[in-house]
């Protein structure tokens, strides 16, 4: 598949930089070396695309750190703003526009379990702390709650934002023409797999 692929990128003058090429197997695959025109094909376990790490293992923990550090890197952004204005609608307005966005970004792939969510809840309320100036200890010896920390900072609940974006994308490949591949990929049921019981694991 990959030698068609180069040779129809020779055709148009295109050339696959073998260098930057990596191979990610699934555990059914052989361990024999891969190789393109004479060039050995490096192996990785994990690889970024469109934004978002993709692994053979499906774990989401992975793109929640990077989540959480680009949730930060966003905050970075505004933070002179939040601190020279008391005004809580307009922290939550830049809240929901700048950091809310890269922590949820990619959520339409994601398989939101529990825990997961409430992985994200957490580096969602540390933005919060930071931003109305209460640290975690603060909140403990006090006894505010989280749920007061978010009325407190009128931001969008993340994980149920996440499943917004889920529900919107799911619409939108709905509308898709079915000679599109993501509805294509979307309603593909292998002939020669059958489903196990259950739900499945990536929805």
């Amino acid at each position: 598949m990959l030698v068609d692929f180069d040779k129809t990128c020779g055709k148009i003058g295109l050339r696959l930089n073998l260098t930057a090429t990596m191979l990610m197997k699934n555990g059914l695959a052989s361990y024999a070396p891969f190789t393109l025109n004479g060039t050995n094909i490096s192996e990785c376990s994990s690889y970024i695309y469109l934004g978002r790490e993709i692994n053979m293992m499906k774990a989401l923990a992975p793109e929640l750190s990077r989540r959480k550090r680009a949730a930060w890197g966003a905050f970075k952004s505004i933070e002179d703003v939040v601190k020279k204005t008391k005004n809580t609608r307009l922290h939550a307005y830049l809240f929901d526009s700048t950091v809310l966005p890269a922590l949820t970004y990619t959520s339409e792939t994601w398989s939101l379990r529990k825990q997961k969510g409430g992985s994200l809840s957490v580096i969602k309320r540390a933005v919060e702390r930071t931003i109305l100036g209460v640290s975690r200890f603060t909140q403990v010896m006090e006894g505010i709650r989280s749920y007061d920390v978010r009325q407190r900072s009128k931001t969008k609940d993340a994980v149920l934002y996440a499943k917004q974006s889920k529900i919107r994308w799911t619409r939108h490949v709905m509308r898709m023409n079915n000679n599109r591949w993501k509805r294509a990929v979307s309603d593909r049921i292998p002939w020669d797999v059958r489903r196990a019981a259950g739900g499945p694991p990536t929805r």
